[in-house]
């Protein structure tokens, strides 16, 4: 797999796609230079002796270098991900610690987004799969028993329901948005408070996922974020 492209690289890929001509180094030292980088140009060979070893570039005889059709793609990604890196700073600033004062907000979102993994897991779950969600159940009910934290099993099944879906977006928005606490042991500690109990709720899913129905494992996920935005309003009536 190839290393994430740097800034530098980026320019000189950028630079060598607008000019769609063979560009040697000290033509790109020039063109670095409209985009804000001073390099010398020992450093630009560098630069491009390290991109044409990645495939991302390649001589043209003695007149410089071109961006390949891989170099184009692998230009086009990092901009994928620079754009989706700046949207998750975005989502950073929106749930700070004062919103997730209330719960609620996140779990609304979840709710959105694992409904959906949950019908899409239920198409595409494999025996494997299935197997491992299963395991993780009964690692739960063995904690569970012994009254002893099933946070990273809630999130291990979660997780599991999410990569099953085959959606690597919806995937990505579910580990960033549990990433904010939402399935710690300070919400087992919330559930705990208000005597919730998700197993039941945990055990439909399963079972509507092992019989393939997407219908079923959609309205169950939904009955257990609303089970748990429900818990999550008690004890704040509770307590606050």
């Amino acid at each position: 797999m190839h290393r994430k492209l740097q800034e530098k690289e980026i320019a000189v890929l950028e630079s060598l796609k607008a000019a769609n001509i063979p560009m040697g180094s000290w033509n790109l030292v020039e063109k670095l230079e409209e985009r804000g980088y001073y390099v010398s140009s020992a450093t630009i060979g560098r630069i491009l002796s390290s991109l044409e070893k990645r495939g991302f570039a390649q001589k043209d005889g003695n007149n410089g270098r071109i961006i390949t059709q891989e170099g184009l793609d692998s230009l086009s990604n990092s901009k994928i991900m620079n754009h989706m890196n700046k949207q998750t700073r975005t989502l950073e600033q929106m749930i700070s610690t004062t919103v997730l004062d209330d719960f609620i907000i996140v779990l609304q979102a979840r709710k959105a987004i694992e409904r959906e993994t949950a019908r899409l897991a239920a198409e595409n779950i494999t025996n494997e799969e299935l197997s491992n969600i299963y395991n993780i159940l009964e690692e739960q009910r063995e904690k569970h028993k012994m009254d002893q934290s099933v946070a990273d099993c809630d999130i291990s099944f979660h997780r599991a329901i999410a990569k099953a879906s085959r959606n690597k977006i919806l995937e990505t928005l579910y580990m960033m948005l549990f990433s904010y606490g939402q399935q710690t042991t300070l919400f087992e500690h919330v559930r705990k408070h208000v005597n919730a109990v998700y197993m039941t709720s945990h055990t439909d899913i399963y079972e509507a996922l092992k019989a393939h129905d997407s219908e079923l494992a959609e309205q169950c996920m939904i009955r257990h974020m609303d089970s748990l935005m429900e818990d999550v309003t008690k004890y704040w009536d509770l307590f606050y």
